[in-house]
């Protein structure tokens, strides 16, 4: 039961982590391209590879469910494929193909090589082995 509790939290931290950051990047940026929901899912894809790189090795620091709280709540609270999906389908019915296509694949390619990045990153501060 203290999982869920501490998923709880780790989605309630991820929410408000990604609004404030999507919220600084779009600011910063603009709007006319989704920079903010890009800029998180490419942070969150490398944060959920690090501790999943881990997770094989008996969990961040031995503990499963530091594991638990970063991954499924906090990545899973600040990822956002489902506003990524929103804003695509709005970009689509105003007829902004070209950013379709950039936001679609600038997010698969950009998340896939942070994921990789996440856990090359961890396997080597933490000496961990594999691919």
């Amino acid at each position: 039961m203290a999982s869920y509790l501490w998923i709880a939290i780790g989605s309630a931290l991820g929410g408000m982590a990604r609004y404030g950051c999507s919220g600084l990047v779009a600011t910063r940026y603009g709007e006319q391209f989704p920079w903010g929901t890009l800029v998180v899912n490419v942070v969150g894809s490398f944060v959920i590879g690090f501790f999943a790189a881990s997770a094989g090795h008996g969990g961040w620091l031995g503990d499963p469910t530091i594991d638990l709280f970063v991954t499924v709540g906090l990545c899973g609270g600040y990822t956002t494929f489902s506003s990524f999906s929103l804003q695509t389908l709005n970009l689509a019915r105003d007829g902004e193909w070209t950013r379709v296509v950039a936001n679609v694949a600038l997010s698969v390619v950009l998340c896939f090589i942070s994921v990789v990045l996440g856990m090359v990153a961890a396997r080597a501060l933490l000496g961990l082995g594999g691919a």
